[in-house]
């Protein structure tokens, strides 16, 4: 019987070796500060967070 790889949480290691993106240095994931004033003259900061685009999330360069 084969195992599923997602389940037991096994990885290849030689993902490991991988060129990291750029982009997001490696996470995945790109975090963007915004600071908005509202109608209260009060500032609103907060932090939007989306996958990489260069990536696709992974975090790795895509191999090409």
């Amino acid at each position: 019987m084969a195992m599923n790889s997602e389940k037991t949480g096994v990885f290849d290691a030689a993902s490991l070796q991988q060129a990291r993106c750029r982009d997001c240095g490696g996470v995945g994931e790109l975090r963007i500060d915004s600071e908005n004033i509202n109608e209260h003259f009060e500032v609103e900061k907060q932090t939007v967070i989306t996958p990489c685009a260069g990536c696709g999330g992974t975090g790795f360069v895509p191999a090409g």
